[in-house]
């Protein structure tokens, strides 16, 4: 069949067939769809959806589009695990939770991606790290993986092709959010790194792709069926993304942030306990665990004990980074020529923030991306993020701005004030874990 009458079959609200997902996907993978192409199916699907059982079929098709990782050769003596995020700001759970979960006698070969719209990506702030191979050939993260315990890796040529073509058209073509196309997207990665178990991350508010908690739900229920239907045991965590989850939202400068949560110098409130609770899913559905708070325990050891920080920095180092790499980061990571304050327009609490305006102000300094091809300033960011609840004013600034120059300071700094709303007390706080769903 034409690609073309497979966009406009979707187009028109028909279910497609497995067959048709799997012929259109084969040519996006081989070249004869079109990047135009692809962009109409993406906004057909964005706007008349899937079934669960397309779903499926287009999960199956991205996984098998190319390897399959098989890990029985190596023949671990331990569950092979991951975790994902539905992307968010200052979210670099991963760069902690990987080598925590490691620590804890698990696998973890976990293929992350780029940033997607207002959010930062895991592949993104690695690549600050100098030297990182953020794509290494497969044998490499094999043995990466068997070595160190974690690997994390962006997206090699042999995994999931499909995926990486679609996904940064995605990126520049508003259909980010489709329910559908994040479900296909993320589990035909984790189908083909060979999983025994998922924990995702599904974020919901204003720095979120689903801001309500209702479209949250549906997506963590689309994955977490969609995956354990496939093979894969999954559960979901709903959280919050009203505020930025670390105090930091960039690439190096979050990167920083994971190396001082590892070392013990600062943890965040909110993002430890995200961080924690994921891992602690995980533990118990791999059986590493008798429970969940069996797992947080197994996990603060892993912290304070200093193994979670000797994998990190073992699996930089394995993977081109650094040697010394956490007494070594401040030197090693790219700084941006000059730091000012972002000061609030008057004294207040902090009473609700834009995320997704935060997550902009750092696309606009160079930390993200506008198209595609753009390129990206690891230097660039945000540090010292006021969470709800803060006391700000002239000597607390809302944040500082790591900029290239003072204009783009001075841009993102009236971002950020207009990004947050000040009140006269706090708000009551609420725990960052929403709800929890399994798959069925």
């Amino acid at each position: 069949m034409l690609p073309q009458e497979v966009i406009r079959a979707k187009r028109d609200g028909r279910e497609l067939s497995e067959a048709e997902i799997a012929e259109f996907i084969a040519g996006l993978t081989s070249g004869p769809v079109s990047e135009g192409q692809a962009a109409a199916f993406a906004m057909a699907v964005f706007f008349r959806g899937m079934t669960l059982a397309e779903r499926v079929a287009l999960t199956r098709a991205m996984t098998q589009s190319g390897a399959v990782l098989d890990w029985r050769e190596p023949d671990l003596p331990g569950p092979i695990l991951d975790k994902h995020s539905t992307g968010g700001v200052g979210d670099n759970v991963s760069l902690m939770l990987a080598p925590m979960l490691a620590a804890c006698g698990a696998y973890v070969p976990m293929i992350s991606g780029r940033g997607l719209g207002h959010t930062g990506g895991t592949l993104d702030k690695l690549d600050s790290i100098p030297g990182y191979v953020s794509q290494p050939e497969l044998a490499r993260f094999k043995r990466v993986v068997g070595e160190v315990g974690c690997a994390i890796i962006g997206q090699t040529a042999d995994l999931a092709p499909a995926d990486k073509r679609l996904y940064a058209i995605r990126d520049v073509t508003a259909t980010v959010e489709s329910v559908a196309l994040i479900t296909a997207s993320i589990l035909s990665k984790k189908l083909a790194a060979g999983l025994e178990g998922l924990v995702m991350d599904v974020k919901t508010g204003s720095g979120a792709f689903m801001s309500t908690i209702e479209a949250s739900r549906e997506l963590a229920e689309s994955i977490a069926t969609v995956a354990t239907g496939a093979g894969l045991p999954t559960v979901a965590l709903i959280t919050d993304m009203n505020e930025p989850l670390a105090s930091a939202a960039g690439n190096a400068v979050e990167v920083q942030n994971a190396v001082d949560y590892l070392k013990g110098e600062r943890r965040d409130e909110r993002l430890d306990r995200v961080t924690r609770a994921l891992g602690a899913e995980l533990l118990k559905l791999a059986g590493l665990a008798e429970s969940a708070d069996a797992g947080d325990a197994a996990l603060v050891r892993a912290l304070d004990s200093g193994v979670a920080a000797e994998r990190f920095e073992r699996m930089v180092a394995a993977l081109g980074g650094p040697a010394d790499f956490l007494q070594r980061a401040r030197a090693e990571l790219p700084r941006a020529p000059m730091i000012v304050e972002a000061k609030a327009e008057r004294r207040g609490v902090v009473a609700a923030i834009d995320v997704r305006a935060v997550g902009l102000a750092v696309v606009e300094l160079g930390g993200g991306r506008a198209r595609a091809a753009d390129p990206i300033d690891p230097s660039v960011g945000l540090t010292g993020l006021a969470p709800i609840g803060a006391e700000v004013g002239p000597d607390r600034p809302l944040a500082l701005v790591h900029a290239r120059d003072g204009s783009a300071a001075d841009a993102a700094a009236e971002r950020l004030r207009a990004a947050y709303r000040l009140g006269e007390a706090a708000p009551v706080a609420g725990s960052p874990v929403i709800a929890r769903v399994a798959g069925v």
